[in-house]
């Protein structure tokens, strides 16, 4: 019996769809791209479905993609046999679009209409691409396993219902029926097809057939007379079908066979992402564990880098069979941009994610594949700037084309994911000086963050002991800390991190190469060997006489300041706060608290510069309470943080304004 049901999209499809039919149209034929790529997935969806149940094959078992065109009708078909839909399945997946999507999807537009089609697949919403080039899409479906007349039939003209009821379907798959509008009349062509489905779908591994054509000549005008002329002639259908794409892994090519196009064409497949790689790596592997590894890292991070929740992850194949995307066990977590495949010849093809959590196999695929992203990202950073001066014959040194490309690349890369890298010294114990090498820094040389720790040491003064470094909020707030006062007084460079993650990060790395890291907010400043015989006396006579201001202060501030202390990093300032050595950092308590997780109640150490004048004015003064409570909060204010009371603040500055 079939029943016939009008139901309206969600609020987000119609608003999606308004949006697909009237402003993406500069790259009309990325909707090729996305339904056949739908069809490719639907047939992976099968072969994962049939290995626990082979009676899903029903008697098709060969999985391929077709795609016909019908001229008179002015229609487009793209069949898959794979593993259909439900008519529920077809409410659900073409009627309703995934919570978030079409919200993040309308807040990534840019207006650039080429930038924005191409975010249409990065959303799981290109079957929608269909209404680029038509104003009406028919789709006929039927589950592999479920009766011939419990197909379905979904009709939409792309504004605010669809249709949808039962038919009877002998084949199991989907049609996807593109009624094309006028100006798309171009793909009724077989050569254009044929073009477009070369350009983004050669790499598919499904055969993707087309009806073959042969061209014919038009009837004689005058039969009884064979010079007289004939009717136009054209190319006519043949019955016979062909595979017009290579049909074979683009991974399981030999790496001569493949173009930079093929691999930049088949990274935005997998990727959704518009623009080309920056670099990538494509090994087989032999040994204990065999696998063929074909890696990508992105030109740009994508949007969603830091949600917590996106599951990440190469593409997993088992002997050429797909088996999950976004194989998380495959790649470390800060390192959860890389895109690829991996196709293993070991792993079982029932593999579940539980039973990677635990393959020995899979661990030594994680252990190689982090190795050889590691390993493309020293390539790059070695080639990260070359220099090309004469030298002193006046030869210019040769710079190798391969080697010139990859100049500048380290730098673009780590503008969108140092920060992301960072987490590896937390999480990759065994990887973590090779990390260390990769990090870079903006510095009190240079604001550019291309410093490395190998670049700092190298320049380091005779004497200096520690790698210096300080973090803060911003660049700003950095590079104008207090804090730096000294070491910037005697020309010692200091590494300023101004990412989130750096506090935490250097929680796991306590020095380079032998060399400790210090943080300058940290414990009592000790330059060592750096600071002369004459400073150190003058510092210790000025402590000395200074006794008798520091316990007023410290009794002052007690509810406060953890201690109070005389300090010889300040040379302007009045105050700074520290913390003891191995204390929390009153910036990572800060940001702990703005992320809504509990820091621990640490009190910071005040130090003060008892050569300034307002230090000086606190010995006798009938405002020393005030003063003592101003000297603090101007201290908080300056690395970033809020008084505790600001009203409090206010009204004590202003009092000894008046």
């Amino acid at each position: 019996m079939s029943t016939k049901q009008t139901l309206s999209f969600q609020a987000e499809v119609a608003q999606l769809l308004h949006l697909v039919t009237h402003s993406l149209y500069s790259n009309q034929e990325i909707f090729l791209r996305e339904l056949v790529s739908n069809a490719s997935d639907a047939c992976d969806k099968l072969r994962f479905e049939g290995l626990n149940n082979n009676a899903l094959y029903e008697d098709a078992p060969n999985l391929e993609v077709r795609v016909s065109f019908d001229k008179a009708a002015k229609t487009l078909t793209i069949t898959d046999n794979g593993i259909g839909m439900s008519q529920q399945e077809a409410i659900d997946h073409l009627g309703t679009i995934a919570k978030s999507g079409t919200k993040d999807f309308m807040g990534k537009l840019s207006g650039d209409q080429k930038a924005d089609a191409q975010l249409i697949g990065q959303f799981g919403v290109g079957f929608y691409s269909g209404f680029i080039v038509a104003d009406k899409i028919t789709v006929e479906s039927r589950r592999a396993g479920l009766k011939a007349e419990e197909g379905v039939r979904w009709i939409s003209g792309g504004t605010g219902d669809f249709e949808v009821e039962t038919i009877t379907r002998a084949q199991r798959g989907t049609s996807i029926i593109l009624h094309l509008r006028d100006d798309a009349e171009e793909y009724l062509n077989a050569w254009k097809l044929k073009q477009v489905i070369a350009k983004y779908s050669d790499h598919i591994s499904l055969p993707i057939l087309m009806e073959k054509e042969e061209w014919k000549d038009g009837e004689l005008i005058n039969p009884s007379d064979e010079n007289g002329g004939r009717q136009p002639g054209g190319m006519v259908k043949t019955g016979e079908w062909e595979t017009i794409n290579k049909a074979s892994a683009l991974w399981t090519r030999p790496k001569k066979d493949i173009t930079e196009e093929q691999y930049a064409e088949f990274y935005k497949t997998i990727s959704h992402d518009h623009e080309a790689p920056l670099t990538w790596a494509h090994n087989r592997v032999e040994g204990n564990t065999e696998y063929t590894q074909l890696l990508y890292i992105p030109a740009k991070a994508p949007f969603d880098l830091w949600n917590r929740d996106k599951k990440a992850g190469v593409k997993l194949y088992v002997k050429r069979v797909f088996i999950m995307d976004d194989a998380e066990a495959l790649m470390p977590t800060y390192l959860r941009f890389v895109k690829g495949v991996i196709d293993s010849a070991d792993l079982p093809l029932n593999v579940s994610r539980e039973l990677l959590q635990e393959s020995r196999d899979v661990r030594a695929i994680r252990e190689g594949s982090t190795k050889r992203v590691l390993s493309m990202l020293e390539d790059l950073a070695k080639h990260d700037k070359h220099d090309t001066a004469a030298g002193a014959d006046g030869v210019t040194d040769v710079v190798d084309a391969d080697d010139k490309a990859k100049e500048g690349k380290y730098t673009a890369f780590y503008a969108e994911f140092g920060a992301v890298l960072k987490e590896g010294l937390g999480e990759d114990f065994g990887n973590r000086e090779r990390l260390a090498k990769l990090l870079r820094f903006a510095s009190t040389t240079s604001d550019a963050v291309t410093v490395g720790f190998a670049d700092y040491k190298a320049r380091m003064k005779e004497g200096q002991e520690a790698i210096y470094y300080i973090t803060a909020d911003t660049l700003a707030a950095a590079k104008n800390s207090p804090q730096l006062e000294v070491f910037k007084k005697k020309g010692i460079e200091v590494l300023l991190m101004t990412d989130r993650v750096d506090e935490w990060a250097l929680n796991y790395l306590q020095d380079f190469d032998g060399t400790p890291l210090q943080s300058v907010a940290k414990g009592a400043v000790d330059l060592g060997k750096l600071q002369d015989e004459a400073e150190k006396k003058a510092a210790e006579e000025a402590a000395e006489a200074f006794k008798p201001v520091l316990a007023k202060l410290k009794e002052a501030l007690k509810d406060k300041a953890d201690d109070v202390r005389v300090t010889t990093r300040l040379v302007d300032s009045p105050a700074c706060l520290v913390v003891q050595d191995d204390g929390m950092s009153t910036q990572l308590a800060r940001l702990l608290k703005q992320a809504g997780q509990e820091a621990p109640q640490t009190k910071p150490v005040l130090e003060v510069n008892a050569e300034h004048a307002l230090v000086k004015k606190l010995d006798g003064s009938v405002h020393f309470h005030d003063l003592a409570h101003i000297l603090f909060d101007q201290a908080l204010l300056a690395e970033g943080g809020l008084p505790e009371d600001p009203a409090a603040y206010v009204k004590r500055v202003n009092a000894l304004l008046a």
